[in-house]
């Protein structure tokens, strides 16, 4: 299963590598697109939960990490300014 890494930058301007098990990131987010907050979330929500579905259809368990990666975002998020935006920078596989 391919797994990939997608950098964003918070509405702080803080930098992030993110973590995916699989691509399907790729179908809910593009490189240099910014996201409202809200919107960032939730497409990461989805696409997060979606790989790790696909690494239980495949191994039988769900993907802890991209549960974990899920957490971090959703944590980060709320110490955000709510009206910002997420830039995603780079894709790497």
């Amino acid at each position: 299963m391919p797994e990939m890494h997608f950098h964003i930058r918070w509405p702080d301007g803080r930098r992030e590598a993110c973590y995916s098990p699989s691509l399907i990131v790729k179908d809910f987010l593009a490189v240099g697109e910014s996201y409202a907050l809200d919107a960032f979330v939730e497409k990461t929500r989805t696409a997060l939960t979606i790989a790790s579905e696909r690494v239980r259809e495949k191994y039988g368990f769900a993907c802890s990490s991209a549960m974990a990666q899920l957490a971090r975002i959703e944590t980060a998020a709320k110490q955000q300014d709510p009206g910002g935006l997420v830039t995603v920078e780079t894709f790497e596989s």
